[in-house]
C-alpha cells in the first residue's frame, strides 16, 4: 500500500487536511468528557474506514496508520491510540489474535461467545499498537464478496475449494484466515484437512441460508481431486517453461553451428512434449471426474426440486393430470403463437386489400380524435403519417392514393369530427 497514494486520497476526502489551524486541533489528544471530543472521534473513525475500504484492506497495522497514513511532515495525531481503543471497545475492530480458530468446534465457539458477552476483552493502551487489527465491517464485506465469487462458479448449494484457491480469493494468508474465521463463526464454512500422502487443506462453503452440512467423505474426495488438479497444472507450467528454454537453446546452438548440442536440446524438447501430453491427459481425466460429480449433484438438486413440487401439488390438491393439462394448454398456445408469427412473416403484403387497411386506419383515427382533447394534427400531417405507414407495409400505389386524398376537401360529420373522404 503506497503511502503517497494514501495521502493523496486523504487530501481529496478532507479538503482542509493541510490547514495548520484545523490540523493542530484535530491532532490533539482527547481530554475532558466524551461529548467534548465525540466529533473528532467520529472524524478519525470514519477516515480509517474510508482509507481501508478504498485500498481494499481490512487488516491494519496501528503503527502504520498512525505514523504513515496520517503523518503531516513529522506530526502524527496524538489521539489515534484512543480512537483505536474506542473502536475496539465498540466492536469496530478486533485484535487478530481474538479471531476464532476455523478448526474450533461449536462448543468452543459457544463458550467463547458467552465469555465475550459476560466480559468485554480489555486491551491496554500500549497493546493496541502492538497487534494487527481486523476491521469488522470490512471483514464482513470481504467475506460476502468471497462467497459471491465462489457461488458464481457453482450451481450447487455448497462447494469445496482448496485452501490455496481460497487464499487467492482473499488476497493473502492472513486475510484468508480472518475471512475463514468469520465464515466458520457464522456457520457458513468449514475447514477441511485430510492426509492423502500429504496434508491437503481446503474449505467447504455454503451458499444457502440453511445450516452448512458436516464434512462428508465425498467432500474429502473432491478436495483430493482438486489438489491433484492444482499439482498437475503447476507441472504443466513448469514443463512449458522448460520447453521454451530448450527451444531457445536449440535455436541458439544451430545458429552458432553446434549441431550436437542442438540435437541434445531437440531430444529434450521431444521428451518434454511427451511428458506434457501425458500430464494433460491425466488432468483431463481428473477434470472429467470432477464434472461428473458436479453433474450428479445438480441432478440430485433437480430431483429434490421435483419431489418438493409434487409435495406442494399434493398440499394444494392439484392432480398430476391437471398439471399435464395445463402444460399441454400452454404448449398449444405457444405453438399457435408461433404459427401466427410464421404466417405473418411469410405472407406477401401485396395480397392485402389496400382499401380495407385504409378503412381500419380511418376508424382508428376517428376513435383517437373522439377520445383526445388535444390539438388535432392537420390533414396533410395525417396523410403523411398514413403514407409512411403504408410505405413501410410495402403496399402498391398507396402513397399516391393518399396524396390524392390529402388534396380533397375535409368535411365535418357528427358534431364537427374531421374525417378524410374516401378516394
Amino acid at each position: 500500500m503506497d503511502s503517497d497514494s494514501v495521502k493523496e486520497f486523504i487530501r481529496r476526502e478532507v479538503p482542509d487536511w493541510d490547514d495548520e489551524v484545523v490540523a493542530t486541533a484535530r491532532f490533539k489528544a482527547f481530554s475532558g468528557q466524551r461529548s467534548d471530543w465525540e466529533v473528532k472521534f467520529q472524524f478519525w473513525r470514519d477516515l480509517i474506514l474510508k482509507v481501508s475500504r478504498r485500498f481494499g484492506v481490512f487488516i491494519i497495522d496501528p503503527v502504520q496508520v498512525k505514523k504513515t497514513w496520517f503523518d503531516r511532515g513529522g506530526m502524527t495525531p496524538l489521539c489515534i491510540d484512543h480512537v483505536l481503543l474506542l473502536m475496539h471497545s465498540e466492536g469496530d475492530v478486533v485484535l487478530i489474535s481474538e479471531l476464532e480458530s476455523p478448526v474450533s468446534g461449536r462448543l468452543s465457539r459457544l463458550l467463547r461467545t458467552v465469555r465475550s458477552l459476560v466480559a468485554q476483552p480489555s486491551v491496554k493502551p500500549g497493546e493496541i499498537l502492538e497487534n494487527e487489527l481486523v476491521i469488522v465491517p470490512l471483514l464482513k464485506e470481504k467475506a460476502a464478496d468471497v462467497v459471491r465469487l465462489l457461488s458464481e462458479g457453482h450451481w450447487t448449494s455448497t462447494c469445496v475449494v482448496t485452501l490455496n484457491k481460497f487464499r487467492d480469493l482473499c488476497n493473502g494468508s492472513n486475510e484468508a484466515s480472518a475471512v475463514l474465521s468469520h465464515l466458520s463463526g457464522s456457520g457458513k464454512a468449514h475447514k477441511i484437512s485430510i492426509n492423502r500422502g500429504e496434508l491437503i487443506e481446503g474449505v467447504k462453503v455454503s451458499f444457502s441460508e440453511s445450516a452448512l452440512t458436516s464434512i462428508s467423505t465425498l467432500d474429502c474426495d473432491i478436495l483430493h481431486l482438486l489438489r491433484t488438479t492444482e499439482k498437475l497444472q503447476n507441472q504443466l507450467e513448469v514443463m512449458d517453461q522448460r520447453f521454451e528454454m530448450s527451444r531457445k537453446s536449440a535455436l541458439a546452438s544451430l545458429k552458432s553451428g553446434h549441431k550436437k548440442v542442438a540435437l541434445r536440446h531437440a531430444r529434450e524438447l521431444k521428451l518434454t512434449t511427451e511428458s506434457r501430453e501425458k500430464c494433460t491427459s491425466l488432468l483431463n481425466r481428473v477434470e472429467e471426474v470432477l464434472n461428473t460429480i458436479a453433474d450428479s449433484e445438480s441432478t440430485k438438486m433437480v430431483s429434490e426440486a421435483i419431489k418438493t413440487g409434487a409435495r406442494v401439488m399434493k398440499d394444494i390438491k392439484i392432480s398430476p393430470d391437471e398439471v399435464h393439462d395445463y402444460l399441454e394448454e400452454i404448449e398449444e398456445t405457444i405453438q399457435s403463437q408461433k404459427e401466427v408469427e410464421k404466417a405473418l412473416e411469410s405472407a406477401p403484403y401485396q395480397d392485402i386489400d389496400d382499401e380495407n387497411i385504409e378503412e381500419e386506419f380511418m376508424k382508428l383515427e376517428m376513435e383517437l380524435e373522439s377520445e383526445s382533447s388535444e390539438v388535432r394534427p392537420s390533414t396533410s400531417e395525417t396523410a403523411d403519417s398514413l403514407t409512411e405507414m403504408f410505405s413501410e407495409l410495402k403496399l402498391g400505389n398507396t402513397k399516391q392514393a393518399l396524396e390524392e386524398q390529402a388534396t380533397e376537401p375535409v368535411r365535418t360529420k357528427d358534431g364537427g369530427k374531421k374525417i378524410l373522404e374516401a378516394a
